[in-house]
């Protein structure tokens, strides 16, 4: 028992802390893109129902919007969870850069306040407002959700380029700049980046589910349009985070050169340096595996120079300031899964738009079907390996040049403990979030959820039957309030 209770004790709390961090990021950054994403989505099939009297896109929308709700409340749990463990965490980060890590928070808050708000007067409007004032008071909840994920990746591009800060002589904090906090050097690229992404996730997410339907037979109208709305969101916003995704690539070139040598698997500093697709970097600084592609990482930091652009190499840096070798290749290796994933759904993204572009419809074949239904998880995984390259890369360093990660988190042994009681707790919450979501698609299907008299912008009173979006606009065409 004695020695039992010494090696508890003897416990190194950092691999435990950041596991849990890594964990609950992991978790929580799969609601997000659904978070920022369905709103949208929710009222593109709602203008579309409104517009069009389309009584299956009022229908995607009403029911879109109950699956926001849910997944929104989820998103609030962990999120919570995530916030609570900056303090249990990394307390001597929070003693340290508190004054300055929470202000981008302060703003993240106001914008979760009003989403919640705006998602309760959306869906409670259901039945209670015109409906084109119903449609734009889910206009905040879009918004909401966009600038709030900006405050968070604010927070977190600070990390990546700490500033609007000053230090006395004992390293405290004196005084703060919220606007160079938030407005760092990192944050328009990778706040650009991340946005992006929720709504490629997103689309991606949400077109798989209707895809898989399509697959086992439903190919009426409300499938395709679930599928269409969301997955043409996703298509649009592929390429443009290609284009994104370089122009931050070149940012951490500049920026965090350590960091992009590890991305591009570069024990050695010199120019003509080749792009390993794969590959592995061993102890003794040589690269071995994998396709290297002569001078192409060269090219790709800086085309105005071309092959003889140099990059440097891990040797550049003290070993205690460079991640270490399990590290550099933990990055390279989630650099090749997120750009390659990217590729596969641009390729997918580009079969969507020629298809269109010369038929006026989406492609119908069972092979492109299966693609779409894969893409949702492929899209989640290319995110999860983006967030691998953005903190890993950047270690030893919590605070980019300022403190490492070793100097900020917790010293108590027992972190252990909460780690396990939480990936206790996230499997069950996840497994509920499944479960509900299921259900409430099975009953749907089934016919029930929605009462004969519960149409949306119907009247009280049980309206006949087909009463939709056509209700709704003869009402507010008469001026009624509709209760």
């Amino acid at each position: 028992m004695g020695s039992l209770a010494a090696a508890l004790a003897a416990v190194d709390p950092v691999p435990w802390a950041r596991g849990q961090m890594a964990f609950t990021l992991g978790f929580h950054i799969i609601l997000v893109p659904l978070g920022v994403s369905w709103a949208f989505f929710t009222l593109i099939a709602n203008y579309r129902a409104l517009k069009h009297d389309d009584r299956d896109a009022l229908l995607l929308a009403q029911r879109w919007s109950k699956y926001m709700a849910v997944t929104f409340a989820v998103g609030a749990v962990t999120g919570t969870v995530l916030s609570f463990e900056f303090g249990l965490l990394w307390p001597r980060f929070m003693g340290q850069w508190g004054d300055v890590f929470g202000i981008p928070f302060m703003f993240e808050g106001i914008f979760f306040f009003t989403e919640a708000i705006f998602i309760s007067i959306y869906i409670f409007g259901w039945r209670r407002l015109r409906p084109w004032t119903h449609f734009w008071t889910g206009v905040p909840i879009v918004l909401a959700g966009i600038f709030g994920s900006a405050s968070v990746v604010a927070a977190n591009a600070w990390m990546n380029a700490p500033g609007g800060f000053t230090l006395d002589s004992d390293g405290n904090v004196v005084d703060v700049d919220p606007v160079q906090v938030i407005f760092n050097d990192s944050m328009p690229l990778q706040t650009a980046h991340m946005i992006i992404a929720a709504y490629l996730v997103g689309g991606f997410l949400v077109a798989s589910v209707y895809a898989t339907g399509m697959l086992r037979g439903r190919r009426d109208h409300y499938h395709r349009l679930g599928f269409v709305i969301a997955f043409s969101v996703a298509a649009v916003m592929t390429p443009i985070q290609l284009g994104v995704g370089d122009a931050l690539a070149r940012w951490v070139y500049d920026n965090q050169p350590a960091k992009f040598a590890a991305i591009e698997l570069v024990p050695e500093t010199g120019s003509d340096v080749p792009e390993t697709l794969l590959g592995r970097l061993n102890d003794d600084g040589t690269v071995s595996g994998g396709f290297p592609i002569p001078g192409l990482a060269s090219w790709l930091s800086d085309p105005s120079t071309g092959r003889d652009t140099v990059v440097q190499g891990l040797d550049a840096f003290p070993a205690d300031e460079r991640p270490t070798t399990r590290q550099v290749n933990i990055v390279h290796l989630a650099w090749d899964v997120m750009v390659g994933l990217g590729t596969l759904l641009f390729l997918l993204s580009v079969w969507y738009g020629v298809v269109w572009a010369f038929r006026r419809h989406m492609p119908q074949s069972r092979w492109f079907l299966r693609c779409a239904a894969a893409s949702g998880v492929l899209a989640v995984i290319a995110m999860e390996a983006g967030w691998v390259v953005t903190e890993v890369g950047r270690q030893p360093w919590i605070v980019y040049g300022h403190m490492k990660v070793e100097d900020a988190a917790t010293g108590n042994t027992g972190v252990w403990i909460m780690f396990v009681s939480v990936v206790v707790l996230y499997a069950a919450l996840g497994t509920t979030l499944v479960l509900v979501l299921r259900g409430m698609s099975r009953r749907w299907r089934q016919g029930e959820g929605q009462r004969e008299g519960d149409a949306p912008y119907g009247p009280r009173a049980p309206a006949e039957r087909g009463a939709g979006a056509g209700a709704g606009r003869e009402a507010e065409s008469e001026e009624e309030t509709v209760p």
